[in-house]
């Protein structure tokens, strides 16, 4: 009965002291009889214990264990994470690397333009890890992941000088930047330990660095209304004028055709690839690099047939170039475009265009991979590698005045310098790796690896320690002897030095880690399995299988086995970290997964040799494998208590 239903009970018979009294000199009554019994009654049904099934009370007794619960919630999440996560990852490579992206610590800012810059763009430009823009006003922001690697430079640190002067034009390098004021006067900041930009003795001494024009350093040195072109490259720049002069400096290495353009007057237009300068000559017939026969083929689209310049060109001019990492651009005096390089086959092609649709001179720009125009109908098409999703772009900025591409980034603006919309690449979640590879993507695709082959090398040496355990515990005698003596040589070698000595003689990977591993961690099961028949084996439900016929394996198999589920189920969860530690060690000696394939191991070992310079990288995927381990720990631990109930008072 209820503390209510009791409550109100009392309040019918009365105050208490006269229920007493009258009970005293005239017993009690008939209802308090029956009340009593009812009482009793209700104290019996629910004296009664439960009956719930062996897999039901299993699942209570897990459940009281809130750390093997949570747990149990890591390593499902964990799975999902390495297992389903790379399901989406459809672009990830083990051998990808971009120069360009090198080292980047973690940041989704990269496509975070300024607040105040949104709505008065005039021009966004990017060539590495961070983007600079520039408003109406002549203000200059710069946003994305800023520090130039261990340089100690960092280019959001604007000079003061830049800040009080108005700018008429942006650009930027991969560890640089470059503005012209309205002044007239050339300004630079971020690195330049390679002659990116200024100009002292010692960089005039080193043959390897072109010097930054003193006439453009000063007040008045250039004519602002009669520059063309402002661009960067990998530690160059470039200033092309409209009557064809050209202004380039920094370090000659990065360049092998550098030379060919110094002093090089005469041209219409000038493009930074990764490895090589390109121009259009006056007569633009031809894109010049200084070497016969380079990018000497045009195409119409992506995968087009080629055809030499001169035939594809018939009587046009290119007018404009713009240039990617490794491809080229032009756009044609007829409005048409060509395209020249070599792309690869995970490239986006060009639309098709409507009926006298074409781009419009002077809307294409390029990013280290990707292409974005605008053609007379207001369309904005994006081609070339999607690795981001930086040719995808999205409805709502058709119909933008102009758009400016970063390294893989795309910024849409309408006439008014309005930000309409952007698509690309926000940053990295951990940042990158020395290759320029996404830390976070290596993390799924390595975790997976490290998984598999744990999860893989325990379900064998499972099988296989349950099998010699089973047969030495049942059969004993000369069987068990003959057994146990074999087990105690293969457990008296280090398990490590039979791993290692393995992976030497094998080629290694994969299927030989998991060979080696199957051949080392069975020993543990099969102790269990044999102890644990020894204790059943004399049973009765054993003894009674036996006198109805049934044979030995069918008794190990299918009488004793199902009752000896526990024990191993928690030495299977035990024996997972002890396996996945075990391949983490063989890939950090450099023993386990080859390269370029990745395994949580070989990515800490890959990641520790730059931990004093960029620490960041390694904590990701150490943070990970510990959770790993000690989640299947905790997991085990709960199993094991759960599965014992003498374990649950202790």
């Amino acid at each position: 009965m209820s503390k209510k239903q009791n409550q109100q009970s009392s309040s019918k018979k009365g105050f208490a002291p006269f229920r007493w009294i009258s009970r005293a000199f005239m017993g009690a009554s008939r209802q308090y009889a029956e009340e009593t019994l009812q009482q009793q009654e209700e104290n019996r049904i629910n004296d009664v214990e439960e009956i719930v099934s062996p897999g039901r009370q299993l699942v209570r007794n897990f459940m009281e264990r809130k750390l093997a619960v949570f747990a149990l919630c890591v390593v499902i999440a964990m799975f999902l994470f390495v297992f389903i996560g790379p399901l989406f990852l459809t672009n990830y490579s083990d051998s990808y690397t971009e120069v360009t992206q090198k080292s980047v610590p973690p940041t989704m800012s990269m496509m975070s333009v300024p607040r105040e810059l949104r709505d008065d763009i005039k021009m966004i430009d990017a060539n590495g890890s961070f983007t600079v823009g520039l408003s109406n006003a002549g203000k200059v922001y710069v946003w994305g992941a800023t520090q130039i690697g261990t340089t100690g430079v960092n280019v959001a640190n604007i000079p003061d000088e830049v800040k009080n002067t108005k700018i008429a034009m942006v650009a930027a390098g991969i560890d640089h930047i470059v503005a012209i004021g309205e002044n007239g006067k050339v300004y630079a900041w971020g690195n330049n330990k390679l002659g990116q930009y200024g100009r002292t003795q010692e960089m005039i001494d080193n043959p390897n660095i072109a010097v930054m024009p003193e006439e453009i350093m000063v007040e008045g040195g250039i004519d602002v209304a009669n520059v063309k072109k402002l661009t960067c490259g990998y530690q160059c720049s470039a200033i092309l004028m409209n009557d064809g002069t050209l202004y380039m400096w920094g370090n000659k290495l990065t360049y092998a055709n550098i030379d060919k353009f110094l002093d090089n007057h005469g041209l219409k237009d000038v493009a930074f690839l990764l490895n090589y300068i390109v121009g259009i000559k006056e007569e633009g017939t031809s894109v010049y690099t200084g070497t016969r026969g380079l990018y000497g083929t045009l195409r119409t689209n992506v995968y087009a047939q080629s055809q030499k310049t001169k035939d594809f060109l018939d009587g046009r001019t290119i007018e404009r170039i713009v240039a990617t990492s490794d491809t080229l651009c032009l756009e044609l005096s007829d409005g048409s475009i060509a395209l020249s390089g070599d792309f690869t086959s995970d490239c986006v092609e060009i639309p098709e265009l409507e009926e006298d649709e074409h781009f419009l001179i002077g809307s294409i720009s390029a990013g280290t991979y990707h292409y974005t125009g605008i053609t007379n109908k207001g369309h904005v098409y994006s081609w070339g590698k999607n690795h981001f999703g930086q040719s995808n772009a999205p409805a709502k900025v058709q119909g933008a005045a102009q758009v400016f591409t970063g390294s893989f980034q795309n910024y849409a603006v309408d006439e008014n310098g309005k930000l309409l919309g952007t698509w690309g690449l926000k940053g990295y979640l951990f940042g990158t790796d020395t290759y320029g590879a996404d830390i976070f993507q290596r993390i799924c695709a390595g975790g997976k690896m490290t998984m598999t082959i744990g999860a893989v090398a325990v379900i064998f040496s499972t099988i296989i320690g349950i099998i010699i355990g089973c047969l030495s515990g049942y059969f004993g005698g000369k069987v068990d002897m003959l057994m146990q003596r074999f087990l105690e040589v293969a457990n008296g070698i280090p398990r490590l030095v039979i791993v290692t000595l393995l992976l030497l003689v094998l080629q290694p990977g994969m299927i030989t880690i998991i060979f080696a591993l199957m051949l080392t961690e069975w020993v543990g099961m099969s102790r269990i399995a044999r102890a644990e028949m020894l204790k059943l084996k004399d049973q009765e439900f054993v003894l009674a299988s036996r006198t109805l016929g049934a044979g030995s394996f069918f008794i190990i198999f299918k009488e004793v086995l199902p009752n000896i589920i526990g024990p191993i189920i928690t030495q299977v969860m035990f024996s997972i970290p002890t396996a996945i530690f075990t391949e983490a060690f063989l890939s950090f000696v450099g023993l386990g997964i080859p390269v370029p394939q990745c395994s949580l191991g070989s990515l800490i070992s890959e990641l520790y040799n730059s931990f004093t310079t960029h620490p960041y990288q390694i904590i990701p995927p150490i943070v990970v494998m510990s959770l790993l381990m000690l989640s299947f720990n905790l997991l085990a631990d709960g199993l094991r208590e759960a599965l014992d109930p003498k374990m649950k008072s202790m």
